[in-house]
């Protein structure tokens, strides 16, 4: 007997139960135990139709992902498939929670699906890298048409309840204290109709119609180009689909079949998969354990309204957790809390949220102007100049007014949090909490843990990151933590090679073939020079462009010169600045032609700063920069992220590579001694 699944009869409707705690991943054990409950029910006379159902919070979730790239585990997902949608009895999917990936590929396989009212379907199998695999692409165009479909898969994106029966994913919605009740209903109601068995695979309606749009695919193609662009995975779905459309059925499985076998064995899908579970192992701190007691966060207070202030209000407020925003004066104080009323507006606007959401969430805000009114907030969050004087200043007030068991938090992406902890009495209880621009956007928050933070502290950080939709990746103390640290080395070449003569142009060309949405001049642009350049203290070419009034998108241009639609066209004037810096500087002209070897000065140096990222104990591990690299600083997902990337080019031809940089340009680029072992021993990250 197999534990996972149990089946029970109630007037002749047998219910099949699944349960493989804690997502009913759909593993080889959970195949079996199905396929051997549902092939009795199947023989036994006196059921007359079969429910299936999961026990705990969720349908399956999908797959089990550890399963990939390893030997095939019998049952297959097709024998399962087989025995339900050749059961000559019907059978009903009763759906709760998420029916994910192979879950809704389950659930399409049946004959009818009844849906609580906030589950959700979807296949998102796109964000590993991989498309559905058990008939998703086959079946999913025949109910609800190839254009639908492709954006589905393509997205990964999840769809309610009451869409999907707009859509005819389901067949019906029901209470959701009532799902097992309802559908034993329903199955009933099926039963008396005459029992059909209908089966999607034998739906020619759409097909009909999409073969009518010739165009149709290539059409999609063009016009998710750029969203597609480095990834494998959005092709293979299009070419999945077009074939639904265009073959038998059973032509089509085994295509589909085909294309997923390649892309589960691609470089992008491992990496995309490496990316997935590195996401969810980050909160895990070793010294660290469950039973470390945690802080109860019911209140916080964000000293400043500016764009990080208000940013960071709003991830607590769409949790539901109040916040005291404090202000020095009146008029920026309104001022922040305008820009939050706006943005939860705007969201109103587009169907995000409701009219009640957006006044539920401006009812949490307490304004305030002194520092005095945080007596009471668990977490405290200082979020204002990035000057080690101003941060000492507010935290020594905060020790004098904040209750005893508060945390207090600074947001600083750069200083020493050692030393802003030394400015209380209390250093066990200051944490970093750095947000990445726009706070309420940006997923990654690095959790940084001061000399003396205590355990209860970091525990607390990284559990209230997840309540608040973040993924936190834990820091120790030094310049810049993981993300700012890791990527400044790429920064500092790009504007080496541009001293050299090297068009900015091809310098970001380069990084954008490469994958990343812009290039390193192209962001400085976007960010604006007078921000990013304000603390040089020496002559560069950023700081020319400025002195020049040149201060990027939002003035004037900066490294290129922009149209009216922001368009961006290489800038005589910025060529001319650099020019004029190199020659002061006395910068000898050698501009770099060759892409590859542009690439690697570019991006080794990053690798070589993870190194020593990890020997000096910063992080805790190479996932964890890889996702920092990705969530911080948008590092292509099909590449894995910088370790990922270094580990698939092999770590032998990084070290050969940094040698080659060295013996050229010098110790900066000196190779990581924990890569150099690396390389001799045969390692990976």
């Amino acid at each position: 007997m197999n534990s996972l699944a149990t089946c029970t009869v109630r007037d002749g409707i047998a219910v099949v139960t699944l349960d493989n705690p804690p997502v009913n991943a759909f593993s080889a054990a959970l195949r079996a135990g199905a396929k051997q409950e549902l092939e009795q029910a199947v023989a036994d006379g006196d059921v007359q139709a079969i429910v299936l159902i999961c026990a705990g919070r969720t349908f399956i979730a999908g797959a089990d992902i550890s399963e990939f790239g390893k030997p095939a585990q019998s049952p297959s997902f097709a024998d399962v498939f087989a025995t339900i949608e050749f059961a000559p009895k019907p059978v009903i999917a009763a759906i709760h929670g998420t029916a994910l990936g192979g879950g809704f590929e389950l659930a399409l396989v049946c004959h009818y699906r009844v849906a609580a009212s906030s589950a959700k379907v979807g296949l998102p199998e796109v964000s590993l890298g991989i498309l559905p695999g058990a008939g998703g692409t086959q079946r999913l165009p025949r109910v609800v048409g190839a254009e639908v479909a492709l954006e589905m898969m393509t997205s990964g994106r999840q769809v309610r309840a009451t869409e999907a029966l707009s859509l005819g994913l389901v067949d019906k919605v029901v209470p959701e204290d009532d799902l097992l009740g309802s559908a034993v209903a329903f199955a009933r109601e099926v039963v008396a109709a005459g029992a059909a068995c209908p089966r999607i695979r034998d739906r020619t309606d759409w097909i009909v119609a999409d073969q009518a749009q010739p165009s149709l695919f290539d059409d999609f193609r063009r016009v998710n180009a750029r969203r597609f662009r480095g990834f494998k995975a959005p092709e293979g779905i299009v070419k999945a689909v077009q074939v639904a459309v265009t073959m038998p059925f059973d032509e089509g499985l085994a295509f589909e079949q085909a294309i997923f076998d390649e892309l589960v064995e691609s470089t992008e899908s491992a990496a995309q998969r490496h990316l997935f579970f590195a996401e969810r192992g980050t909160a895990h701190v070793p010294e660290i354990g469950a039973e470390t007691k945690t802080i109860a966060i019911q209140a916080v207070g964000v000293i400043g309204a500016g764009t990080m202030g208000g940013g960071i209000a709003m991830n607590f407020l769409n949790a539901g957790i109040p916040v005291t925003m404090v202000e020095m004066t009146q008029e920026a104080l309104d001022r922040g809390i305008g820009v939050i009323s706006r943005n939860y507006e705007a969201s109103a606007a587009k169907g995000r949220m409701t009219a009640e959401q957006v006044e539920a969430r401006l009812a949490l805000i307490t304004p305030a102007l002194s520092i005095d009114d945080l007596a009471q907030a668990d977490l405290i969050i200082e979020a204002v100049f990035e000057s080690m004087e101003v941060k000492k200043q507010v935290f020594s007030q905060l020790d004098r007014v904040a209750k005893a068991g508060a945390i207090l938090a600074s947001n600083t992406s750069f200083l020493d949090l050692n030393e802003i902890a030394g400015a209380t009495n209390r250093p066990e209880a200051v944490i970093g909490l750095h947000f990445f621009s726009p706070a309420n956007v940006m997923r990654l928050l690095e959790v940084v843990r001061g000399e003396h933070t205590n355990a209860a502290v970091i525990a607390t950080a990284m559990r209230l990151a997840k309540r608040i939709g973040k993924v936190p990746v834990l820091s120790r103390v030094c310049p810049g933590f993981i993300a700012n640290r890791l990527l400044a080395p790429r920064g500092y070449q790009a504007d080496a090679l541009a001293l050299e003569g090297t068009p900015v142009a091809e310098i970001d060309r380069v990084l954008t073939d490469y994958g990343f949405a812009m290039g390193h001049f192209q962001m400085m642009d976007l960010v604006g020079l007078d921000v990013v350049g304000r603390d040089a203290e020496i002559r560069t070419a950023m700081g020319d462009l400025v002195a020049a009034g040149r201060l990027g998108q939002k003035q004037n241009g900066g490294y290129y010169d922009y149209d009216e639609r922001r368009r961006p066209t290489p800038s005589p004037i910025a060529t001319q600045i650099i020019e004029d810096v190199a020659v002061a500087n006395g910068v000898t002209q050698r501009p770099e032609t060759d892409s590859q070897l542009l690439l690697e000065r570019l991006l080794l140096p990053v690798v070589n700063e993870g190194a020593r990222i990890l020997e000096e104990n910063i992080a805790l591990r190479a996932a964890d920069i890889d996702v920092a690299a990705v969530l911080g600083y948008g590092w292509p997902i099909f590449t894995g992220g910088p370790m990922f990337w270094a580990n698939t080019l092999g770590i032998a031809r990084v070290v050969a590579g940094l040698e080659r940089l060295a013996a050229k340009h010098g110790d900066a680029f000196r190779p990581a001694a924990l890569l150099v072992g690396m390389a001799a021993d045969g390692r990976q990250f």
